[in-house]
């Protein structure tokens, strides 16, 4: 178990911007020491838009850049971005899918049942001149078997179970899958996993900011515990 504080990561990424990019296909596009280039992803995504209206019935929280590419770089450390195709479920803004093109994934694929996410997301990743198939509906409509999943799905706050779609489908089109999760609800993702012949491998926990985005919002920002795991899910 580690535990996660990025703070310090969150003020080196205020700033954003591109500054140090080399883009190119099929292969990462960070060509320098692996320090720098893990910086230099956490300002691309940071340079990234937000999603204006976010829709509180869809929890569509964004993942902070320092934490997506920290989770982007683990799993380009364990082999599972580069050269291999990687689909994001619940894309957003695009954050992950993007991130996963710069470090070199042969494929990356971003669902998402948001028109105005999606919309968002195909000017980042204009803008951060990556090629990323983008596909507008409900995750379960997924059916393409990739490497790789990464996402940051719905914690079920709103709307009960919210996440169970997610987590069945990218155990059923994924090899590895890697999610952020409520860490109060650990419990229940562990076993619908477990149950699903999947095996949780790496578990990281985080300290979550959550900006003031809805009006049933009574704080400016908190901070809420959530858990990233890396799960290899069954295959054969």
């Amino acid at each position: 178990m580690v535990r996660r504080t990025p703070t310090q990561s969150f003020r080196r990424g205020e700033q954003g911007g591109q500054a140090g990019l080399r883009l190119g296909r099929g292969v990462s596009c960070f060509r320098r020491g692996d320090d720098t280039k893990k910086v230099q992803l956490e300002r691309a995504l940071q340079a990234l838009d937000p999603i204006v209206r976010p829709i509180a019935s869809s929890e569509q929280i964004p993942t902070p850049a320092p934490i997506a590419a920290e989770m982007l770089w683990m799993a380009h450390a364990k082999t599972d971005i580069a050269g291999r195709s990687v689909a994001d479920l619940g894309s957003g803004n695009g954050i992950l899918a993007i991130g996963a093109k710069l470090l070199g994934a042969s494929r990356a694929v971003g669902v998402e049942s948001d028109p105005q996410a999606v919309a968002v997301a195909r000017r980042n990743g204009e803008r951060a001149r990556v090629d990323v198939e983008w596909r507008h509906g409900h995750v379960t409509s997924f059916r393409d078997q990739v490497d790789t999943v990464v996402m940051n799905p719905p914690f079920g706050a709103q709307t009960r179970h919210a996440d169970r779609p997610f987590l069945d489908t990218a155990m059923a089109v994924g090899r590895v899958v890697y999610t952020f999760l409520n860490a109060n609800a650990e419990g229940f993702v562990r076993q619908r996993i477990e149950d699903a012949g999947g095996r949780i491998d790496q578990r990281h926990e985080y300290a979550f900011p959550i900006p003031h985005l809805f009006s049933f919002h009574r704080e400016t920002a908190r901070e809420v515990p959530v858990l990233l795991y890396r799960v290899e899910a069954a295959k054969g």
